[in-house]
Order: C-alpha cells, then sequence, then structure tokens
C-alpha cells in the first residue's frame, strides 16, 4: 500500500470527486423535495409494482418515518442506494456481458467474485480510505463493491440460460455480433437481469452502516451507531427498524418490477391513459409540489409532530429485563459452559467442578467414548455412512476442542474430508486455505472462529430445517413465518446486535445468538423450498403406495429434497462466517477481532490478510458442499 497509494492516488482521486457529485446531487434532489410530494410518488411506485397491498405498506412504513423524525436521514441513505445501485448494475452488466463472450475472462472472474462477497468490508475499508480519501464516497465505493457481483453472475446467468433457438432466429434475420446481443440475447435474459438489480440493491441497502462508520453522512446508519455506542436501545430499535422498512419495502419493488412483463399497465386504453401510474405521478406534481413550497409545514416536516418514543422504549425494555435477568443469565451460563465452550476447548478442559459440577474422570472419558461409537453404529446401522463419520468428528471435536486439536491433524483431515467431496481440486484448496492461515500466525484466532460458527451451525440449520419443515407441511405457520424471515434477511447485521446486547450484554454468547438469529434463514427457506418441489407425481405415488403422512414426508419428500437442503446448509455456513467480523464487536475472539485490530491500527496488510482468510474459509466451504449437492443430484438423476 506504502507503494500503490502514491502511484494511484490522483487518478483515483479525480474518480472520487466525479462519484462524489453524483452522491450529493441525488442527496440535494431528494432533500429539496418536500416530503408530501416524495410520500405520495414513493406510494406510486409501490403500487405500479405490487398493487394496493405493498402500497398501504409502503404508505405506513413512510408515516412511520415521519413521526419518529427520520424523514431526512432516511433520504440521504436512499440517495447512497440510489447512486450505487445504477452504477453497480451498469459495470456488473458490462463485466457479465464480457464473462459470457470469453470463457477465459469467467474463469478468471468468478474467484475475484467469490472474493468480493466473502471478504469482510471492514477489511479493506483501510485501503480504500488510502487509495480514495475520507468521506461518502468512500461508503459508495464500499457498497459498489459489495453490490456488483449479483449483477454479474446473474447478467452471465441469464445470457447462458437463452435459448439456442432465439440466438438461432436472430442470426437468420441477419443480427451482427452486437445486434445479436442487444436485440435478441439481452431481451431474453433480461428477467433474470432483473433479478440481480434487485439483489445488488438488496446488497447496496446492506452496506448503510457500514458505509455510515467510514462516509461520516447524517443517515439513519449513523443514528443506528451513534445511539448503540450510548447504549439508548430503544432509538436503535426505531433507527434500526426505518433500515428494515426500507429494507423490505425496496425488496418488494424491485422483485414487482423484475417479475411484471413489459407490457403496459393499463391494458386496452388508448393514448397516455395507457400509462395511469404516469398520470398520477403528473398530477401530484402539478397539484401537491406548488402548495408544497408555499407552506412550510408541508415542505418540511415539523419537529413539533414527531413521536419521541425512544425514552419510553428504553424504559420498558429496561423493566422486562430486570424481571427476567435471572432465566437469561441461566440460559447464558448454561450455553457457554455445556456447549459453546466444550466445543472451543473440548470437553477434556471444560469439564470440572466450576463450571459442571463434577469431574472428567477417566469413567466419563470411557462413557463419552462408547456413546460416541453407539452413535456411530447407529448410523450405519441406518445405512448412513456419511452421518458415522459426522457423529466421529463432532465426538472428536467435543472432546479436544478446535484449539486442542494438533493443526496437523486438523489439517490433514479437512483435506481428507475435501478430497472425499469434491477430489483433488477441493482438497488442494482446502490445503491452501489452511496453509495460508497457518503461515500467517492467524490459526489460534482461526479455530476460535471455527467453534463459534460450528456451535452456530449446530443449532441454526437443524433448528431451521424443523421450521422449514412444518412450513412446508403446514400452509398458516408458511403464512406467519415469511415476515419473521423478511425481516430477518433484509435487516443489516448490526440491527442484530441492538435486541441480544440488550438482553445478554456483551459476550460469547450473545455473539453465539447473533450468529444463528442470522443464519437461521437460509435453513428455514431452502427447507420449506425443496419440500414444496417435490414433483406432485412422486408424491401421489407415494399416497398410492400407502405411505401416512409421517412416512410420506421422511421416505418420499425429503430424500428429493436434499439438493435444496444442501444449499440451505450451504447458505448457513455463509451466513455464519459473515457475521465473524459483527460478533467481535460483543466481545468474541477470532478473526473478526483481527479485522478489527487492523482497522484500529490502520494496519491494512493485517485486515487484508485476516479478511482474506475468512473469505477463503468461506470459499472452501461453499466449494465442498457444492460437490456434496452436484453429488447428490446426480444420485438422484435430477
Amino acid at each position: 500500500m506504502n507503494w500503490l497509494v502514491p502511484v494511484l492516488s490522483g487518478p483515483l482521486h479525480v474518480i472520487s470527486a466525479i462519484l462524489g457529485f453524483l452522491l450529493n446531487m441525488t442527496r440535494d434532489i431528494l432533500a429539496w423535495t418536500p416530503w408530501p410530494v416524495a410520500f405520495c410518488l414513493f406510494v406510486i411506485v409501490a403500487h405500479r409494482a405490487g398493487g394496493l397491498s405493498l402500497a398501504a405498506f409502503m404508505a405506513v412504513s413512510l408515516v412511520y418515518m415521519l413521526v419518529t423524525g427520520y424523514w431526512e436521514r432516511s433520504m440521504n441513505t436512499l440517495a447512497l442506494v440510489g447512486a450505487a445501485v445504477p452504477l453497480s448494475v451498469v459495470i456488473g452488466a458490462q463485466i457479465g456481458i464480457l464473462c459470457y463472450r470469453h470463457a477465459w475472462l469467467n474463469s478468471l472472474t468468478q474467484p475475484v467474485l467469490d472474493v468480493m462477497q466473502t471478504l469482510p468490508a471492514f477489511a479493506y475499508l483501510i485501503p480504500i480510505l488510502l487509495l480514495f480519501g475520507f468521506g461518502p464516497v468512500v461508503g459508495l465505493i464500499a457498497s459498489m463493491i459489495f453490490s456488483i457481483p449479483p449483477m454479474v453472475r446473474n447478467t452471465i446467468l441469464g445470457l447462458q440460460r437463452v435459448p439456442p433457438e432465439v440466438t438461432e432466429a436472430g442470426l437468420i434475420c441477419g443480427c451482427n455480433r452486437r445486434q445479436l446481443l442487444w436485440w435478441t440475447q439481452i431481451p431474453a435474459a433480461l428477467p433474470q437481469m432483473k433479478i440481480g438489480m434487485n439483489q445488488t440493491t438488496m446488497a447496496a441497502l446492506s452496506m448503510v452502516i457500514i458505509s455510515a462508520i467510514i462516509g461520516g453522512s447524517d443517515d439513519v446508519g449513523w443514528a443506528v451507531l451513534n445511539t448503540m455506542r450510548k447504549a439508548q436501545f430503544g432509538p436503535s430499535l426505531i433507527a434500526g427498524l426505518v433500515i428494515a422498512l426500507m429494507a423490505m419495502l425496496i425488496d418488494r419493488i424491485s422483485l414487482g418490477f423484475a417479475e411484471t412483463d413489459a407490457a403496459p399497465d393499463g391494458g386496452s386504453r388508448d393514448g397516455i391513459f395507457r400509462h395511469p401510474h404516469l398520470l398520477a405521478a403528473l398530477a401530484v406534481l402539478a397539484a401537491v409540489l406548488p402548495l408544497s413550497l408555499t407552506v412550510e409545514t408541508l415542505h418540511h416536516f415539523p419537529r413539533a409532530w414527531v413521536w419521541d418514543i425512544g425514552g419510553d422504549i428504553s424504559a420498558a425494555l429496561d423493566t422486562v429485563i430486570a424481571a427476567t435477568s435471572g432465566t437469561l443469565e441461566n440460559v447464558k451460563r448454561a450455553g457457554l459452559f455445556f456447549f459453546l465452550l466444550p466445543l472451543r476447548i473440548g470437553l477434556d478442559q471444560a469439564v470440572s467442578p466450576f463450571s459442571w459440577g463434577v469431574e472428567f474422570t477417566p469413567a466419563l472419558r470411557i462413557a463419552y467414548a462408547g456413546l460416541v461409537a453407539v452413535g456411530c453404529l447407529a448410523a450405519l446401522g441406518l445405512g448412513s455412512r456419511a452421518g458415522a463419520i459426522i457423529v466421529a468428528i463432532c465426538g472428536v471435536l467435543f472432546y479436544y476442542g478446535t484449539s486442542g486439536i494438533p493443526w496437523p491433524v486438523f489439517i490433514g483431515a479437512t483435506a481428507i474430508m475435501a478430497y472425499a467431496a469434491g477430489g483433488p481440486a477441493i482438497a488442494a484448496l482446502a490445503l491452501g486455505t489452511m496453509v495460508f492461515i497457518l503461515l500467517n500466525g492467524l490459526w489460534e484466532p482461526a479455530m476460535f472462529s471455527a467453534a463459534l460458527c460450528g456451535a452456530a451451525i449446530l443449532i441454526a440449520f437443524p433448528l431451521g430445517m424443523a421450521i422449514g419443515t412444518i412450513a412446508a407441511e403446514t400452509d398458516w405457520v408458511s403464512k406467519a413465518v415469511r415476515p419473521v424471515n423478511d425481516t430477518l434477511q433484509t435487516m443489516p447485521q448490526f440491527v442484530y446486535l441492538i435486541p441480544f446486547l440488550m438482553l445478554f450484554q456483551v459476550g460469547e454468547f450473545t455473539a453465539l445468538i447473533v450468529v444463528i438469529a442470522y443464519a437461521l434463514v437460509p435453513a428455514i427457506r431452502y427447507t420449506e423450498h425443496g419440500l414444496r418441489s417435490v414433483p406432485a407425481a412422486c408424491v401421489e405415488a407415494g399416497r398410492a403406495s400407502g405411505c401416512t403422512g409421517r412416512q410420506l414426508l421422511w421416505w418420499v419428500k425429503m430424500p428429493q429434497a436434499v439438493p435444496e437442503i444442501m444449499l440451505g446448509l450451504n447458505q448457513t455456513v455463509i451466513c455464519a462466517l459473515s457475521m465473524l467480523v459483527i460478533a467481535a464487536l460483543v466481545g468474541t475472539r477470532g478473526l473478526g477481532q483481527q479485522v478489527y485490530v487492523a482497522l484500529g491500527k490502520a494496519d491494512s496488510g493485517l485486515g487484508l490478510v485476516a479478511g482474506v482468510s475468512i473469505a477463503l474459509v468461506a470459499i472452501t466451504t461453499d466449494r465442498i458442499l457444492q460437490c456434496l449437492n452436484r453429488s447428490r443430484r446426480q444420485a438422484l438423476g435430477l
């Protein structure tokens, strides 16, 4: 970086000035627009995207932002998203087109996209600050780094899925290469590209708090951070809910436009009446805008109309916490001493009269070994060799702990499992990841992170599978779980800290709960999707064979849903790893803490090495699980 910054600082500061101009222009336009005009226009857009229900949800959400005093800050956050998304979409689409045309470029780009999506943003904050300077533009650039990969991937996927007959029809009509792309292939790939736009938008919005840290702008993300630092949990919840509502609204609107066809929304109407939403927007500008510019209360929402309920919420939360503090403390101690600590330092060290009330005698060690052996035999009796291996590995992990297993044994076991799952290439990737972490002196923090993520996955995935299975079998449960999943999935990672910090204070157990909450949603969604996607013919065949409801679930649906469930496990692991840096804020040690240490010392080398270590672990895990999923699909003939 010492060599690179003087070389690139000049051209990059020019780029920073251009991006700053675009960001400031977007922010000035939103800040100047009177709130009744913006309110009506947003509701019209929501109605166009999702009908009356989405318009009503938009109206209620906007009223909440107004009465809580977060309107101006919400517009600043929207300005960041509004500047980052178009740039990310354009750049991502161009990269995707080039990768589609050139296979060698696609092979080089995919690992880069993996790193961009899995490398913690805090790991590259120092390099960005050194290259682009301090200010809101740095937050914009960080958002774009995280937002471009979904657009690239969906552009490539959309172009690859264009039916060959469509391409042939374009060639028959005499299209040259550029005409074939823009007049034939891009329109055919547009539905998938719209999904990429949706994911790009959500990725940009998920970076608002991190952008606030390095951007210094007065937006909702900064409000969340500021209130969290002051331990003002009521105001933190209010601001966090604003971000969650914005995320859900943007998600619904972008998905609504992605799923609608290109036909005019007016159907058989003629002329301008074929576009009623455009007419409504013009009417708002003609009637409401002049009035808003002349009446002060309609231009800027009066502070006297704002409800300051943050203090009341904090007081109510304090009362609830005081009433349940004993129970919460017992839950915290049980989870820490009986689960998280054994996984990290092993039963050999964790079992003591102080923590467990007993001594880990030789008789108990023999009993534990016998219990693990019985579990392995039971799995083999059910015909599951993989299950027996998993039981054995978990038994060894709980006995020695991740920090107690010698590093050669851990590396060798990881490489062997990777080889069994995906062959020599995946084994080489796993071996390289472990050696990279070892030689950079990050083995101990990595093992601490492995214990935290492993504990979270062991709870989140089975729990998510159970909830997803019930939701797939019961419609009302599915309807009840869906908004909860939406909230958990769209809420920025920092917001997860607020309620659990209130309940359990700072510590490892709080970090574990935070990671579980964030990693739970993919297991639920993919399990429900997999069970509901089982072909109806297979279900009918099971019923015709006399299966009961339980047999139909476990003997027919579940085996065919395994590929989707494996994808859910994949995403559960990735989500758990992505929370390591956030979990470091509540008192954990590990790779996430190393990133923060580097950030505090402005040490770009340590930050990038720790961040790349997390990214490599995520990529390796993703490849191993993808190979297992591919093997299962081939076994099912899918």
